[in-house]
């Protein structure tokens, strides 16, 4: 009897400690569940407008800005030719920060309202975009023909493509919308620029953005067709960065150092666009001199904001084309709340 006591005994106590020690674990589920990331994993294109996010990488100011709020994090930058790329990281779960054109970022958020909630957290740049081509014929975007090839990041819904059928309906009419589609050819701007300079592709269009904007028109063959400004009467967001509130709700202090940090970086680029325009020639190695480079960033055409400009403009096309479904009143309704963003529109 002693000896099966003993069992008996040693059997208990086994399974008081196996149940004390699944408690314990239990209770530590909560607290592993509601840590934030300690990698935070953010992607930008090519291009000076992803200047604020370049500036950040240099100068490792989400770490620094995460390091106040008491938390360590380290940084993975990514690089994407697109936005509709960048989305399908944010869907599969690789990638915490996107920044592209505001085509992708509303497409988006329009999409994922009941599911990851996909939202902008603030703008990068403001920046006039240009249609340029090296065929002597087209003078307007009515003289485009079947032989021609526009490049351009994303097809039908990327921020140019968007941008070429408001140009399209306020030139021909609203039914000549998607009249270029055909002849549309996703390529990011770096392979664009080398096509079109090369004389030797199909490609003799190119809708395109700083610095390869400037870098084109060097060329004597090649002029501007029309600028994004034109097209909607004045100044248009170009870039923003965007995140799902499924990871802002898991990460509310990795939101508050990304949203502090790009205040920092567009702080430092207005105060020194000199240093400024050194940090990215450092970083992104473009081909181009530090006074052209220094010019590109000062560009009285250029705005270093995190307020959006005329993107609630740009949404209302987008739901009037039947792109977009999801109903907004206002361009808040498409940002995080409670981000420092001074007036937009």
């Amino acid at each position: 009897m002693t000896k099966l006591f003993s069992k008996i005994e040693r059997v208990t106590v086994l399974a008081k400690g196996i149940c004390f020690a699944s408690i314990v674990t239990c209770l530590s589920w909560p607290t592993v569940a509601n840590a934030e990331v300690s990698t935070v994993r953010i992607a930008k294109q090519y291009g000076v407008a992803y200047l604020p996010l370049t500036v950040m990488e240099n100068q490792k100011l989400l770490e620094k800005h995460a390091k106040k709020l008491g938390i360590d994090v380290k940084t993975e930058w990514l690089r994407f030719a697109s936005g509709s790329a960048m989305n399908d990281g944010l869907l599969s779960g690789s990638l915490d920060f996107a920044a592209g054109g505001l085509g992708p970022m509303i497409l988006m958020w329009s999409k994922t309202q009941d599911k990851i909630g996909v939202k902008a957290v603030g703008a990068l740049c403001t920046t006039p975009l240009h249609l340029v081509t090296t065929n002597p014929d087209v003078k307007s975007i009515a003289d485009f023909t079947p032989k021609d090839r526009i490049a351009m990041p994303g097809i039908k819904t990327s921020y140019q493509a968007l941008l070429l059928q408001q140009a399209l309906i306020k030139k021909l009419g609203p039914d000549q919308a998607h009249k270029l589609d055909a002849i549309t050819v996703a390529l990011g701007h770096p392979d664009a620029m080398a096509a079109l300079l090369s004389g030797q592709s199909e490609i003799n269009a190119h809708f395109t953005s700083p610095p390869f904007y400037s870098q084109e028109m060097a060329d004597p063959r090649v002029r501007s067709v029309l600028n994004s400004y034109d097209v909607f009467g004045g100044p248009l967001t170009f870039t923003v960065v965007w995140a799902t509130t499924t990871f802002a709700n898991s990460n509310p202090k990795v939101m508050k150092a990304f949203s502090a940090a790009l205040d920092d970086a567009m702080a430092r680029i207005n105060a020194d666009p000199a240093a400024a325009a050194k940090i990215w020639l450092q970083t992104e190695h473009p081909k181009i001199s530090k006074a052209e480079a220094e010019k590109i960033v000062r560009d009285p055409q250029t705005k270093w904001t995190t307020a959006p400009q005329n993107i609630f403009a740009f949404y209302q096309y987008m739901h009037k084309a039947g792109i977009v479904t999801t109903e907004a009143s206002s361009w808040k309704d498409l940002f995080f709340p409670g981000m420092k963003l001074a007036s937009g529109s």
